[in-house]
């Protein structure tokens, strides 16, 4: 419960779900690899276990064999009396009954220093028995211990695992919303794009309409020049016309002004549209980039999940192993 605790706080302090992600796979792969080294200490304590067992069976097998070998020696020397005692039933010389006597103090001092020996040896054995008994029953308690820290792990591994689909379901929403408002971007860019370029291709013929009134007009008014000079080889003849011809040049005059600033204008709104088509294409650019960018870790995310589900789903079968 506390190390469930401190994690969620640590979670917490995170900002993105990316970081949430990374932290908790940062947590699993610990806690992954204490598992691993528990299962190895583990392994190490069965196989020492296991040493130790036959370790005591080869000692009793030699236990066995000691009280065989002093059963054999109480039988030794009860036929050893049996032998003394019709030694000394019999009537048999002095010289050979001093001569059994020291045979028999020979085997005496001998099987006494050999059963001394298997007394020493005994003792040993069951000091050595005790002993392995002993750690014996250590190494069952640690084992004990070990299985209740792993059956603890599991469950802190479970209730983690819990979290972690909570917060994957949580990062899909998050993904899917972004890629919603992603696709509403790019149908409104598309619609902008659209009305700029409908804008752009009006404001272009507009721009040619206007150069072929300007051409039409500038040959109107080199007409108008050569009607000019014809009018001052005139002028002398007609004052009055003069007059009405400079008017009309006044009037074509500020006409071609206009003419000119109307195409100015219309040059300019293409140039700015022109260039607003320009920053719509490297904006949906960048988008596009965005999208890939957002793809390649959408791809991440489901490789790491679909790598965590394996490997949980590994882990569980080892548990159920």
């Amino acid at each position: 419960g506390k190390e469930i605790t401190l994690l969620m706080q640590t979670l917490n302090t995170l900002s993105t779900s990316e970081e949430k992600l990374a932290a908790l796979c940062k947590k699993y792969a610990e806690l992954l690899e204490e598992h691993r080294n528990s299962q190895k200490q583990m392994k190490i304590l069965q196989k020492k276990q296991t040493q130790l067992v036959q370790e005591k069976d080869h000692l009793q097998s030699e236990h066995s064999k000691a009280i065989l070998a002093r059963s054999k020696l109480e039988s030794l020397c009860r036929e050893l009396q049996r032998h003394n005692r019709t030694l000394k039933a019999g009537e048999e010389g002095v010289q050979r009954a001093r001569e059994e006597e020291e045979k028999r103090k020979e085997v005496t001092s001998h099987f006494q220093v050999t059963l001394n020996d298997i007394q020493l040896q005994m003792e040993q054995h069951n000091e050595r028995n005790s002993k392995l008994r002993q750690e014996n029953m250590e190494l069952a308690e640690r084992l004990k211990k070990l299985i209740e820290q792993y059956e603890l792990r599991e469950e802190h591994i479970d209730k983690v695992f819990k979290h972690k689909e909570l917060q994957q379901q949580l990062v899909d929403a998050k993904l899917q919303q972004a890629q919603e408002m992603l696709k509403e971007a790019e149908e409104r860019h598309q619609r902008e794009k659209d009305f700029l370029l409908k804008e752009a291709v009006e404001s272009q013929r507009m721009c040619e309409l206007m150069k072929q009134q300007e051409t039409h007009l500038k040959q109107q008014l080199a007409l108008y020049t050569e009607k000019f000079e014809e009018f001052q080889n005139t002028l002398s003849k007609s004052s009055e016309v003069f007059t009405t011809f400079k008017q009309e040049m006044e009037k074509m005059t500020k006409k071609i002004k206009k003419l000119e600033k109307e195409t100015t204008m219309y040059r300019s709104r293409w140039e700015s549209s022109n260039k607003a088509l320009l920053e719509m294409a490297e904006e949906k650019t960048l988008r596009d980039k965005e999208l890939e960018g957002l793809q390649v870790k959408i791809q991440r995310l489901e490789k790491l999940c679909r790598a965590l589900q394996t490997e949980r789903n590994d882990l569980n079968k080892k548990v159920q192993d």
